[in-house]
């Protein structure tokens, strides 16, 4: 967003120049794999390979090494690879201290409620999670981002979200009790990756249908699409 952008004129609409939708998806794309896919098949070979110690230390140093080459590279840093990173230097640091594996595992259940909570709890604030990651994904002028519908749209899907970290943390704790170590971290991979990637399409296509709702859509129909945070593309008056 332009520094001199006027909010509440049409100004910041023209200026804005967002993605296309391939963009927006690669994007998309790209910070799930690196949070996400990545680091679950890692931490399953190398268990297969090595031990938990060692598959837990490649897993950190994995997402230590692809934050600074975003860094070296000139690239942003998405809200989502630094929340993974956080999360796992925490889960890898208490494993170490108490030697337990299960530590581990576990830990994620808690993550998950407190993400959760921090999701469902900003509902009741002016800006939802969801609008203040929605720039990571898609760039937006201050004006559209205050209109009311896209402002319930962020609502909604901070809520959305919200329910789907809980439901992650309930399949996870169930998995972990249910399964081997190595079988638990493969399975939950899959579980967990087609429950994001689920959640993600549904938010795609809401968004889409907001986007035409709010007639910021060309006639032409030219490709448009939203950003995973629901934040719709800004066309040229």
């Amino acid at each position: 967003m332009r520094s001199d952008a006027i909010s509440g004129s049409d100004a910041p609409d023209r200026e804005q120049h967002p993605p296309r939708p391939r963009e927006v998806i690669e994007r998309i794309a790209g910070s799930l794999a690196l949070a996400v896919v990545v680091p679950a098949l890692l931490l399953w070979a190398m268990i297969e390979l090595t031990d938990v110690t060692i598959a837990i230390l490649v897993c950190l140093a994995w997402m230590v090494l692809a934050m600074v080459w975003r860094y070296a590279t000139g690239r942003a840093v998405s809200g989502l690879l630094l929340l993974s990173l956080g999360i796992l230097t925490v889960k890898t640091a208490l494993t170490l201290i108490t030697g337990s594996s299960f530590v581990y595992f576990v830990q994620p259940v808690f993550a998950d409620a407190v993400v959760a909570i921090t999701f469902l709890g900003s509902l009741w604030t002016r800006r939802p999670v969801i609008a203040r990651l929605a720039p990571d994904f898609y760039p937006m002028s201050t004006a559209v981002a205050d209109r009311p519908e896209i402002r319930r749209h962020f609502w909604r899907l901070t809520l959305l979200w919200g329910l789907v970290i809980l439901v992650k943390g309930g399949v996870t704790l169930w998995l972990l009790e249910s399964l081997s170590t190595a079988d638990f971290v493969l399975i939950k991979g899959g579980a967990i990756v087609t429950l994001t990637m689920t959640a993600a399409v549904v938010t795609i296509a809401w968004s889409y249908v907001v986007v035409r709702q709010q007639g910021l859509l060309p006639e032409s129909g030219a490709a448009v699409a939203s950003a995973a945070a629901g934040v719709p593309r800004v066309t040229e008056s």
